[in-house]
């Protein structure tokens, strides 16, 4: 059995062109993935195929290829850029005499390093185990009978099975601690709620410079790096508006096109903070080419998690790299669509201010008249 990567190694990226609209930028995102963690790339190898190869998903002859460039270049692991089956990972180890690891397996390992708090180290945990859960056939084909003779005969399970068996108590524990966490957090926001107080979430791709823009706003000292999944740990601070009041501001883990579901719904701790926000803040990074895709691929992640209906404004970041003008897009009702700033230099962050200035007032306005409906309402019940 192949020792699990530690980053540092020497990797090969195998990447297949099945006729998606997005490949090249999907090949260099897992690049960048490679460097983020910690990972020597020493070459890639491409190929073209109308559908995968249901044993090695390269497909033979891909295959023969890619074993001679591990040779060449003395690589201790294979990165695929796609998400490959158990069996397939299996068979390509077989083949390759290396340790071969798929897209989800490497964002797993980014966020397993970059996890701080409690409940982020406990989220990426519960996502990895139910990863491996799906692999362990993988590590113990040698182990997949009875045991039996002298000194052998055991409680009448395979390894593998108890393996699942542990797996299974540990994220049942996982999950028990993870509510708790939900549960906590519950009580913050209630209490928020009733002293009426805006609830604001920073979303978007990652690396499109949602923590830069937090700590702008809030003089806070996020983590900020030029790299895939910077931040992984919601951080949430007080932002006072002169003359409205305040609001909660939260930056929050960003998404990536393909993001694992085991790890979108590990996470669904740490994403119900903008579940329940009353207004989200979508950071583009204005100077990507991709900005569409990325766009694209947030709203598909904030429909899953049942966030899709929340008022949005798109934060064009980075206009200092495309050469474009701070300022402010509205609707045509007259409403707010986009702001394009840069958090970096700082332009256009005094508009964005003005606008939650002035959507901290309405909250507040709408929020006064409900109450007053409902104090002007009967409810026998409280009687």
């Amino acid at each position: 059995m192949f020792e699990r990567h530690k980053g540092g190694e020497r990797s090969l990226i195998a990447s297949i062109d099945t006729g998606e609209a997005n490949y090249q930028d999907s090949l260099t995102e897992l690049i960048l993935l490679a460097h983020s963690a910690g990972l020597e790339v020493v070459g890639t190898v491409e190929g073209r195929r109308a559908r995968p190869d249901p044993a090695l998903f390269a497909g033979k002859g891909k295959v023969e290829e890619i074993a001679a460039m591990v040779q060449t270049t003395s690589a201790d692991l294979v990165v695929f850029n796609h998400a490959i089956s158990p069996a397939q990972e299996r068979n390509l180890e077989r083949a390759l005499q290396c340790r071969v690891v798929d897209r989800t397996t490497l964002i797993l390992d980014i966020f397993a390093g970059r996890a701080k708090s409690s409940e982020g180290i406990l989220q990426v945990e519960l996502a990895q185990l139910a990863h491996l859960s799906t692999r362990l056939v993988r590590g113990w084909t040698h182990l997949e009978r009875q045991k039996g003779g002298i000194g052998l005969r055991g409680p009448g399970e395979t390894q593998l099975e108890t393996d699942r068996r542990l797996i299974g108590k540990r994220v049942k524990l996982l999950k028990t601690r993870l509510a708790k966490v939900q549960c906590q957090h519950g009580v913050q926001r209630r209490g928020r709620s009733r002293r009426r107080i805006m609830s604001v979430s920073l979303v978007g791709y990652t690396n499109a410079g949602k923590s830069t823009l937090f700590n702008q706003l809030t003089h806070a000292k996020a983590y900020v790096a030029d790299q895939l999944f910077a931040t992984l740990d919601t951080t949430t601070r007080q932002l006072f508006l002169p003359g409205v009041g305040e609001l909660v501001l939260s930056d929050t883990v960003g998404f990536i096109t393909g993001l694992p579901h085991t790890l979108v719904k590990s996470f669904h701790a740490t994403l119900e903070e903008t579940r329940q926000a009353d207004l989200l803040l979508h950071v583009v990074d204005a100077s990507n080419p991709m900005r569409e895709q990325h766009i694209q691929a947030v709203n598909k992640v904030l429909k899953e998690i049942g966030a899709d209906d929340i008022p949005q404004w798109l934060i064009f970041n980075k206009i200092d790299l495309c050469a474009s003008t701070p300022g402010i897009e509205q609707n045509e009702y007259g409403r707010i669509a986009a702001v394009r700033l840069s958090a970096q230099s700082g332009a256009g962050l005094q508009a964005l201010r003005a606008a939650l200035s002035a959507a901290r007032q309405e909250f507040t306005q709408s929020a006064n008249n409900t109450a007053l409906a409902f104090d002007n309402e009967y409810h026998p019940e409280l009687d």
